[in-house]
């Protein structure tokens, strides 16, 4: 994937719940091209970030073994543009567990607190027989920088917590 729609997670509870954000910059050129005189970030890309978000959330329960793909967007309800100058909450929820077929998600995007879109979600794993993965390079789903945006947010904890007492 080359594009990346989040900034870093800002929280994360294994399996259940994560929170990310992207702050949307003048600098981005898809703000220039989408509607031209009126610089607003695409409803589509909002989806793609809540997707990267809640994929991360889906795909860490099999520590990634698995690749995780949007299988369905089941509704997606947006309230508000968004444009430069917005900091963009992502904030993901699995229904139910995360089974091996994949999972359900719910999401909202909210901006400076204000509600931007409802979302929910659907989540395959693709069949592991076919395609053993790891994560990295060769992982077209979680390539190393998704990988490299959660671990930042688990050393931050970490390094705020202290470590546990079990260590």
């Amino acid at each position: 994937m080359r594009w990346i729609w989040i900034d870093r997670f800002v929280e994360f509870d294994r399996g259940r719940r994560a929170a990310a954000v992207k702050c949307v910059s003048l600098a981005e050129e898809h703000l220039h091209d989408h509607v031209p005189g009126f610089p607003v970030h695409p409803p589509t890309l909002m989806i793609e970030g809540m997707a990267q978000t809640a994929g991360v959330l889906v795909g860490d329960v099999f520590d990634f073994k698995e690749k995780v793909v949007l299988a369905k967007v089941t509704r997606a309800t947006f309230h508000r543009h968004v444009g430069p100058g917005d900091r963009l909450r992502f904030e993901a929820e699995v229904q139910g567990e995360v089974r091996h077929e994949g999972a359900a998600i719910t999401g909202t995007i909210t901006s400076n607190g204000d509600l931007v879109a409802e979302i929910e979600l659907m989540f395959a794993h693709l069949d592991q027989s076919r395609e053993p993965v790891e994560p990295g390079e060769g992982n077209f789903v979680f390539n190393e920088d998704f990988i490299r945006l959660l671990r930042m947010r688990q050393l931050r904890d970490l390094a705020s917590n202290g470590p546990s007492p079990d260590a």
